[in-house]
């Protein structure tokens, strides 16, 4: 038997490296999406040094054609996908007096359109086979809007509302859909500049104040093996120390 198949949409180098990482060493197929299709040539290499098994693509999750073409692709070529993880990210900070609508728009693309177009693409392909799982990526964001933070949070919660809608309508066909909360910053090159550019060493934080990527990526894998008469909806995740 074949091993089964991962789409992870938006493979950056830390959340989506992570959870390839952690896919690929539970057995998977590992397929990666990203704008840049070459750069995941290193973590390609990386994952089949480690005896798995990863192929990367050229991916535009807020192009229709982009994300219709890689579906197919992967199903005609590697296999059927049993799992899609959509990690596309778009957190900006702009007051709301520099949000131009282009920014504006986007973030949205970024955050929530292009999730819509992942998941009906997956279900277009999990729902005649009465099996699958289409997890998004969510943050803060997702549940709370924030100063500065009007264009990502009406992206977040708009991915939700799209995730929740998704679970209601799918669940039922054997369609596991959940929403994963990163209630927290995690630690990744773009946090830590920014802890540095509001004065502050992230080298000095207490341990465990970011969030490694390995434990998201943990996460993933423990929403990948629930049993559906115990399926979880929406996990949020925090640092022990974390104020919510």
């Amino acid at each position: 038997m074949s091993n089964p198949i991962v789409l992870i949409i938006g493979a950056g180098d830390y959340i989506g490296a992570a959870i390839a990482k952690r896919f690929a060493s539970g057995g998977f197929t590992v397929c990666m999406g990203r704008r840049n299709g070459d750069k995941l040539a290193p973590l390609v290499a990386e994952i089949e040094a480690d005896g798995g098994t990863a192929i990367g693509y050229t991916l535009d999750a807020r192009d229709e054609d982009s994300v219709t073409t890689v579906f197919k692709q992967i199903e005609n070529e590697v296999g059927p996908i049993e799992t899609v993880i959509y990690n596309v990210g778009g957190n900006v900070r702009f007051p709301i007096l520099d949000t131009t609508a282009r920014v504006f728009r986007k973030v949205w693309e970024m955050a929530c359109f292009a999730g819509f177009l992942s998941g009906r693409e997956a279900a277009r392909y999990m729902v005649p086979r009465g099996r699958g799982n289409i997890f998004f990526t969510g943050a803060s964001a997702s549940m709370r809007g924030n100063s500065g933070y009007a264009a990502f949070s009406a992206g977040k919660s708009g991915l939700r509302a799209l995730a929740q809608s998704l679970a209601k309508e799918l669940g039922p066909k054997n369609i596991h859909v959940a929403h994963l909360v990163i209630d927290a910053g995690v630690d990744t090159a773009f946090v830590r500049d920014r802890i540095a550019q509001s004065g502050h060493d992230p080298d000095t934080l207490p341990e465990d104040t970011l969030m490694n990527p390995a434990s998201v990526a943990e996460a993933y894998w423990t929403l990948q093996h629930q049993t559906r008469d115990a399926w979880t909806f929406e996990l949020d995740l925090r640092p022990f120390g974390e104020r919510w």
